[in-house]
């Protein structure tokens, strides 16, 4: 009956380790995610106006996964030098509707 104890705790140990190591990786993951939203919004302020944000945001609100995507290239060119000056609310909106008719553009038929 000992010997069945002993293995329960042991299992029970286990179990407790695997959980705290679970939980600490979300910690670390969540960590991580916090510094690359901290870093991203530092570029994004550096890349763009005010104005331009402002426009971002609103976007965001609407269309999360759109302006994600957008916020990501916009920092890939800013990271590759091609964004010099910041990015006004105008430039924004030519970028947005050339995005928003290349999205139109884009249709899968069925045969």
């Amino acid at each position: 009956m000992r010997k069945v104890d002993e293995e329960l705790e042991e299992l029970r140990r286990r179990k407790l380790m695997e959980m705290q190591a679970r939980l600490e990786e979300q910690r670390r993951q969540e960590e991580l995610r916090k510094q690359f939203e901290i870093q991203k919004r530092q570029i994004l302020q550096q890349i763009l106006t005010p104005e331009a944000r402002s426009r971002l945001a609103n976007l965001k609100t609407a269309h999360p996964e759109f302006a994600e995507q957008l916020e990501l290239q916009l920092i890939q060119l800013a990271q590759a030098g091609k964004i010099v000056s910041p990015i006004t609310d105008e430039q924004l909106r030519t970028i947005l509707s050339k995005l928003a008719e290349r999205r139109r553009e884009i249709r899968i038929r069925r045969l």
